[in-house]
């Protein structure tokens, strides 16, 4: 039997959503404790010191979210904690037994990182163009299999829980126009996205990612959205 898991988690952070999905996937029992990240609790930096989400306790004996056990171990980081649910997993479901396929998910998740997600920052959060998140999706759409369901092969792994947060708050953004970008470019890049042949595999990739009832069960599109039209501001 696991050990307790209290995971303390935001609807809005993709980083955080990475954890739900592995727990989500896992089958892993834990109790869910939603942090607003623009009014955060006193008493949280008593779970992780730097503030962020997920994080987690993990055993010792029940106790209230806001006063965890002093025997319970404290773990932060997104990437961090899907690898420790996977390694918690009876049947560790999240990376394949060959060594060969295990790198090749992580160097999945290592060029979202990369090629990715700043791309992705410096339109949404800056409003550059969009030539850099193209490129960047792009580059991850190369590292595709030509034919199977998902990063690495038909099995799902790591390098999809990394991925599959940002593209679905990249579709939220671009089609419903949130981001620093000028009005009316979200709504372009993402036909741009759904549209055009060069992005037909990372199209495909994508819809298998959202078939997953992992994700139906843990992304709340309209909580999504509210954090956006109040960060930008804008009556959609």
């Amino acid at each position: 039997m696991t050990s307790q898991i209290t995971l303390y988690t935001a609807k809005i952070c993709p980083y955080a959503h990475r954890a739900e999905i592995a727990l989500a996937e896992t089958g892993i029992p834990f109790k869910r404790v939603e942090i607003d990240l623009k009014n955060k609790p006193e008493w949280y930096p008593n779970v992780n010191p730097r503030g962020q989400v997920p994080a987690i306790t993990y055993g010792g004996p029940d106790h209230p979210p806001e006063k965890p056990s002093p025997e319970a171990e404290k773990i932060a980081e997104s990437l961090v904690l899907v690898d420790f649910f996977n390694d918690l997993a009876p049947n560790h479901p999240l990376l394949p037994t060959d060594p060969v396929r295990r790198a090749k998910a992580r160097y999945f998740v290592e060029a979202i990182g990369s090629r990715f997600t700043p791309a992705w920052y410096a339109s949404y959060m800056r409003g550059e163009p969009f030539d850099k998140l193209f490129d960047g999706l792009e580059s991850l759409q190369a590292l595709l299999p030509a034919t199977s369901k998902y990063a690495i092969g038909d099995e799902y792994t790591i390098a999809d829980v990394a991925a599959t947060p940002f593209f679905a708050r990249l579709e939220v953004a671009l089609r419903d126009d949130f981001g620093a970008f000028a009005q009316g470019e979200g709504p372009k890049a993402w036909k741009t996205l759904t549209t055009e042949p060069r992005f037909a595999r990372w199209r495909e990739y994508y819809a298998n990612l959202k078939a997953r009832e992992s994700f139906k069960k843990t992304f709340d599109e309209d909580a999504v959205k509210r954090s956006f039209a109040v960060r930008f501001a804008r009556n959609q």
